[in-house]
């Protein structure tokens, strides 16, 4: 069975700044809860082909590989290798990563980023969308039902949370206005 995950949040930052930190993979770790310990195993990168506009230094473009390390449940030491390809990209725009081997029966994480001018300069909103499956028939569709769904949920929580910290360490700059209220839904 199918599920789903979107998340909503508001940037005080230039979209071209925003895009350029979720586009380099060596960013991800400082997003992810401590519980994950959440390590680098290997790096692909395939240069991003432009649309345009300027290509941020280390980005993944559609064909790069990551192959991360991490614990998948709180509490419990055992670690899984997540193996994701980057499948599409496009400047300032979007990425989408799948899971080509891991936890997941499917995994597909879209990156939507886009300036929202009307609130001044500098606001962007980043919008999360995932869709995914869950291996082991009926005790898969029982975990989610009893503690994944929620889990996802708080990653990405931490991940709002983190994110402002990590784009001022990464810009080196003050954000630009206040953020609006998040919106979060899951299916």
């Amino acid at each position: 069975m199918p599920y789903s995950f979107r998340s909503e949040q508001w940037l005080p930052y230039p979209v071209d700044a925003v895009f350029a930190f979720f586009a380099n993979p060596e960013n991800l770790p400082a997003l992810m809860p401590p519980w994950q310990r959440v390590r680098i195993e290997r790096l692909t990168l395939v240069p991003p082909r432009g649309n345009g506009t300027q290509v941020p230094a280390k980005a993944a473009g559609a064909g790069s590989r990551i192959v991360l390390n991490m614990r998948v449940v709180p509490g419990i030491p055992i670690r899984v290798r997540w193996d994701a390809e980057i499948i599409e990209y496009e400047t300032n725009r979007h990425f989408t990563d799948r899971q080509v081997r891991g936890p997941f029966a499917f995994w597909q994480h879209n990156h939507h980023v886009r300036a929202l001018d009307r609130n001044g300069p500098g606001v962007t909103v980043v919008t999360d969308e995932v869709n995914y499956e869950i291996p082991f028939s009926i005790f898969g569709h029982m975990a989610h039902a009893l503690f994944l769904h929620q889990q996802i949920e708080k990653i990405f929580a931490y991940r709002r949370e983190r994110i402002i910290d990590a784009l001022a360490r990464a810009t080196s700059t003050q954000p630009a206005a206040s953020a609006a209220p998040q919106d979060t839904r899951a299916s």
